[in-house]
């Protein structure tokens, strides 16, 4: 429910449903809530100053009135770039349709140009609030990291994300190579829950969690197949599912963890085991796939024995799919500018709702502090 703006209105029932006696107005203590919700017109604010220029009247020189501290040196203030950033930025609108936007429901006419500076305002803005971010990431102790394709000006990029409970940060970086994800973490600190990949081999393997859900998929594939391959696909499945059902009961309550770590000591080797005999088939694509899981045999139990830890990639997935849907919209961005703009302005948003703030009032705050020359408000302000 919304909190009204508007006295309540009290509707009382006149007369008995059954019987038609009159009833008198006594108010109910919990009565039924209906709530209705209109937007006023909208009317943008518009500030004008006037430079004036005077001659001297000694010299003949003019002069020319300045701009007082603070005024923006372009038309549009701090509350409209951040509506802008919010809009081609988060809502992966483009910048043409933004323009058509902002004509018809706020009557502003802004150019494509002014358009794009704003969102250097905003991604300036906001660069100190997204690296704040990405500390925070790297000192928790249980993250996901996931990572799909982006495009800067038609060339391949990678853009990855770390995410926690209470914030994501975005990167974008030439390629997924080791080294280009490793210098995203200021710290190789904490769990890390992700996939297979290979890039991911300078953490610790008992300090990862691999992605069950990657696995079952792979499962999935091998009982698509015939003979001895659909076999061992069938049990591998049998057992995931056994275990992901118990996972459940452990996360609603209707397990304790006691429970389930004593249902994985049974049933996490009889998972091991089916894997050895499926290296053991020899089969091209099955075997060496096998072999490889069980080489990350130490990250596959890590959420067994660790609080917090998920068994699946599912969160890091889910925080990048908005990124996935802008790439499909726009292929990415133009320059490396963009592709500043889109991480930072992706991993304040995408923080900003985790810790249910308001993002547009946030993204304002902080374009007003920039353009005082100050600092933007504190983006981790408080702990979950």
């Amino acid at each position: 429910m919304l909190t009204p703006t508007k006295p309540p209105v009290d509707c009382f029932p006149k007369a008995c449903r059954r019987c038609d006696k009159h009833l008198p107005h006594r108010p109910d203590p919990d009565p039924i809530r209906h709530q209705t919700v209109d937007v006023p017109a909208i009317v943008p604010t518009v500030s004008e100053w006037r430079l004036h220029r005077l001659r001297c009247g000694d010299c003949g020189a003019v002069t020319c009135g300045a701009l007082p501290p603070g005024v923006p040196r372009g038309m549009c203030e701090p509350g409209l770039v951040a509506l802008i950033g919010l809009l081609t930025g988060d809502y992966n609108m483009s910048r043409r349709r933004a323009v058509g936007l902002l004509g018809d429901v706020l009557g502003i006419d802004i150019s494509l140009g002014a358009l794009s500076e704003a969102e250097e305002t905003v991604s300036e803005a906001l660069a100190a609030p997204a690296e704040e971010a990405r500390e925070y990431v790297a000192e928790q102790p249980v993250k996901n990291s996931d990572a799909t394709g982006w495009r800067q000006g038609g060339e391949a990029r990678t853009l990855w994300t770390i995410a926690t409970v209470y914030a994501t940060a975005f990167f974008i970086t030439k390629d997924g190579s080791t080294a280009g994800l490793r210098g995203l973490f200021a710290k190789i600190k904490g769990i890390l829950i992700s996939d297979r990949g290979r890039q991911f081999g300078f953490w610790a393997m008992k300090m990862r969690q691999i992605c069950w859900a990657h696995l079952i998929r792979r499962f999935a594939g091998f009982a698509e197949r015939t003979g001895p391959v659909a076999q061992l696909g069938e049990n591998l499945l049998l057992c995931a599912q056994s275990m992901i059902h118990c996972w459940h009961r452990v996360r609603d309550g209707t397990m304790s963890r006691s429970e389930f770590q004593q249902v994985m000591a049974r049933l996490a080797p009889v998972i091991e085991r089916h894997l050895e005999d499926g290296v053991r088939l020899g089969v091209r694509g099955v075997s060496g796939s096998c072999a490889d899981i069980l080489q990350h045999r130490l990250a596959m139990w890590t959420f067994v024995r660790v609080p917090g830890v998920e068994p699946t990639n599912n969160h890091g997935e889910r925080e990048l799919r908005a990124f996935v849907l802008w790439r499909k919209m726009c292929f990415g961005s133009q320059s490396e500018r963009g592709c500043r703009f889109a991480a930072r302005i992706m991993t304040v948003t995408h923080t900003l709702r985790k810790q249910k703030r308001h993002v547009l009032s946030y993204l304002t705050q902080a374009c007003q502090a920039a353009l005082r020359g100050e600092r933007a408000p504190a983006l981790i302000n408080a702990t979950p």
